[in-house]
């Protein structure tokens, strides 16, 4: 039996490569192990040296981890690119979050703020600490812990307003998307896609790297509410 190709991704892919990896395995007849992990899980791990074929993160995650020599950086290819959407319950008011200034209010009003751990979170703590409001709601401010959807915290009633990639957020129980975070503050992370020193498959990961980066996954991508890297 073909040895599996091994992929590690974060999160915010998941649902993504759980399709676009089945549908590789069927049509290549290899098989494909597929785990999704927090970022900063996967990192440590690929760091302690567990071993992969593809590991998919943050861009940054992905340069530090080539530098460190646990990745092959010729191999890297940008997968998607992700957008931050912000999101409430179901049965909340949608607030108005059209501007930047909308935003800024909205987020003022917010009894309890929830974000990420990824590079999402870290963006929007560097956006309210250029608002010069990084001190006014720092007590009301919720972290998801690694791995647990920001979502889900909204859902729950933990957070009244919630940010986090829109992948992450799309198709989620009892809560409401209400957009994407406006054009002057948005917030846009790569995610990229590379093998690990020494892939254990090495050939046929490449074969499936080369099947995430093609055209014929774009639809795919865009439906995950992502867009082509390309």
């Amino acid at each position: 039996m073909a040895v599996p190709v091994r992929v590690l991704s974060s999160m915010a892919t998941r649902g993504l490569l759980e399709e676009l990896t089945q549908v590789h395995a069927e049509h290549r007849g290899v098989p494909v192990a597929f785990e999704a992990v927090g970022g900063v899980e996967a990192a440590r791990r690929v760091s302690a040296g567990e071993s992969f074929d593809i590991v998919v993160l943050a861009a940054d995650a992905i340069d530090r981890l080539a530098q460190a020599g646990h990745l092959d950086a010729s191999s890297t290819r940008d997968i998607v690119r992700s957008e931050v959407g912000v999101a409430v319950r179901a049965d909340a008011p949608r607030p108005d979050i059209g501007s930047e200034d909308a935003l800024r209010r909205a987020v003022l009003a917010a009894d309890r703020i929830g974000y990420s751990t990824g590079p999402s979170g870290t963006a929007l703590m560097a956006l309210f600490a250029r608002w010069g409001i990084a001190g006014e709601v720092e007590s009301r401010l919720v972290q998801a812990p690694p791995g647990v959807p920001v979502a889900s915290l909204v859902a729950r009633g933990d957070v009244t307003l919630g940010f986090q990639q829109m992948s992450e957020l799309l198709g989620m129980p009892h809560i409401a998307i209400v957009g994407q975070m406006p054009a002057p503050v948005r917030i846009t992370t790569v995610f990229s896609a590379a093998l690990c020193t020494g892939a254990p498959a090495r050939e046929a990961a490449l074969a499936l790297l080369d099947f995430l980066d093609s055209p014929q996954t774009d639809e795919a991508k865009r439906r995950h509410g992502m867009s082509p890297a390309r």
